[in-house]
């Protein structure tokens, strides 16, 4: 299929094979882009997308930071790479951000002909029966679920089981050693004035200390 003007993939003039990744990205960091890059090259996508998510429904009432924030740092983070690109589709959409919806949205958009992967943690992946319409949603794309090395994987293998009998595509386990690093300790750090170089790419950092976020 021919690429919409908005995407330009980093190595074709086709997509074949696309990652979403979603989350609320406040902040973006390394292990983010870690988990990524280490799905593209393990499952060949030409490009993966970062979907900031606009009202997540499992974090209702919790205080993130505004939608324009979270975008402007992932797109800060992700410049430099041409295999990955920023998608505005969950923050411009009203209402509660579901997965199904915005998977459906890029099928549209991408065609049946491209195969997507949805990029997801582990810890999600195992509550994947409490998403909306989660049977629906497997018969949709495929999913690359990151774990941390060393991590028990038992649990998580019994969700997935049960996940594979609905799925109608693949559902695989990959391990990121930079998952260690997470938002909310970010956040913390932030808070109370400690360092955050190395967890996150430097014009991130920058972007948070001139806005003033976390603190």
């Amino acid at each position: 299929m021919q690429l919409p003007d908005s995407i330009v993939p980093c190595r074709k003039s086709r997509i074949e094979r696309v990652g979403l990744m979603g989350g609320t990205f406040d902040p973006v960091h390394y292990g983010h882009l870690v988990t990524a890059e280490v799905a593209r090259a393990r499952f060949s996508l030409d490009l993966v997308v970062f979907v900031p998510a606009g009202t997540p429904p499992h974090k209702r009432g919790a205080k993130i930071s505004s939608g324009r924030d979270r975008y402007m740092m992932t797109v800060l983070a992700t410049v430099t790479n041409p295999c990955f690109e920023v998608s505005r589709v969950e923050l411009d959409r009203p209402g509660p951000s579901y997965t199904i919806d915005t998977v459906k949205h890029f099928k549209k958009q991408l065609g049946d002909e491209t195969e997507i992967f949805f990029i997801t943690g582990a810890d999600a992946a195992v509550e994947i029966f409490t998403w909306k319409d989660a049977k629906d949603l497997l018969k949709e794309c495929g999913f690359i679920v990151a774990t941390r090395p060393g991590c028990s994987t038992g649990e998580l293998e019994r969700h997935l089981k049960e996940a594979r009998l609905y799925s109608t595509h693949s559902i695989s386990i990959v391990e990121v050693p930079a998952l260690a690093i997470s938002s909310t300790d970010i956040r913390r750090r932030v808070g109370q004035g400690e360092p955050i170089r190395y967890l996150l790419p430097q014009n991130v950092e920058e972007y948070i200390h001139k806005t003033g976020l976390y603190r």
